[in-house]
């Protein structure tokens, strides 16, 4: 039997589904459907049952004896950098991860757990080094402070214990997500919306939408998961990346251009799109100055060095075909809100 914590949310749900299509259906999604919208993310999976968060660490000892768990996936988190109650996000993000990497030491079950790039501050450098937390909000200091307890040096882990430092992660299933949604999600909307879309303006000394982020599709995101799964006397942290940045700019243009494409419209260059107001810039809301991370690019040596396969779904590729996804499905009255 196989764990997802967070398995109705964005990156869980499709390693769920990953999973069914390996002919995995012996699953336990663990979540708080509070928010029923993400039940759309479950409502074509095959699972073998569900658990809210707060009832599934009273009953995973019982769970155990019952079926062995081959695996706990530990995604579940409040992701939201904005969240001004550090309390509870420490007990969502912290406390419970403790609890659940501790049933896990003590029956040596394996844990793949979710980290963050965001660890890393404003400036990096982005390197699985022990010494370069530098987070800015308490989502980053509690994903920070789990990677510290994990790996302290005084403990020696009893099973394999893989954490994944996802930069940004973007593609379908997170429609749920609201304004922690990936930009590609975002711009899509705006431009079915408008026929426009905006990004901010010049920051961190990049120029209008030159700011620069490392974008990977969930799919990749997915694929490092299942490599530990199958691979279980591998353990340690790793970036979860594709290695290489890639502009705001870059991601407008491909959901302009796929978007566009469905209309039956001529794609556009930077410049057209800038001198036709079909892409337009606009000022940092304050809350996010001095905390706005302008740049990311993952190392991802140490996990090719593993093995995993390093060929990354591109930008142009990957955020193209999920603006094509969101729009058709918003033009059918689907709507994804």
């Amino acid at each position: 039997m196989l764990v997802v914590t967070g398995g109705a949310g964005f990156i869980g749900s499709n390693l769920v589904k990953a999973l069914n299509q390996r002919g995995r259906k012996d699953i336990v999604v663990v979540d708080d459907l509070s928010d029923t919208r993400k039940v759309m993310n479950l409502s074509d999976l095959e699972i073998a049952d569900y658990i809210d968060k707060d009832d599934f660490l009273r009953r995973c000892d019982e769970l155990n004896r019952m079926t062995p768990i081959e695996c706990v996936f530990h995604q579940g988190a409040c992701s939201d950098t904005m969240v001004d109650d550090g309390r509870f996000v420490m007990s969502v993000n912290y406390d419970y991860s403790k609890s659940l990497l501790a049933f896990c030491q003590q029956h040596a079950i394996p844990l793949i757990y979710a980290s963050s790039a965001s660890v890393y501050g404003l400036h990096g450098p982005f390197t699985e080094s022990a010494d370069r937390f530098k987070p800015l909000n308490a989502y980053a200091y509690s994903k920070t402070l789990f990677d510290q307890f994990a790996w302290q040096s005084s403990l020696t882990p009893a099973s394999q214990l893989v954490g994944l430092r996802y930069f940004n992660v973007y593609g379908p299933g997170e429609q749920h997500k609201g304004r922690m949604a990936s930009v590609a999600w975002h711009l899509t909307h705006q431009y079915f919306e408008t026929g426009k879309v905006k990004l901010f303006s010049g920051t961190g000394g990049y120029g209008d939408g030159e700011q620069r982020r490392d974008f990977i599709h969930v799919d990749d995101a997915v694929r490092a998961n299942l490599f530990f799964l199958d691979h279980p006397e591998k353990s340690g942290v790793f970036n979860v990346g594709t290695g290489r940045s890639r502009s705001f700019n870059d991601v407008a243009l491909a959901v302009i251009n796929a978007c566009r494409d469905i209309d039956g419209s001529a794609a556009l260059s930077l410049d057209g799109a800038r001198s036709q107001e079909v892409l337009s810039y606009y000022e940092m809301p304050q809350t996010l100055k001095g905390k706005y991370q302008s740049f990311t690019e993952a190392s991802v040596e140490k996990l090719i060095a593993e093995g995993f396969d390093g060929c990354f779904i591109d930008v142009p590729e990957g955020v193209g075909g999920y603006a094509s996804m969101i729009y058709q499905e918003l033009n059918s009255g689907s709507a994804l809100s």
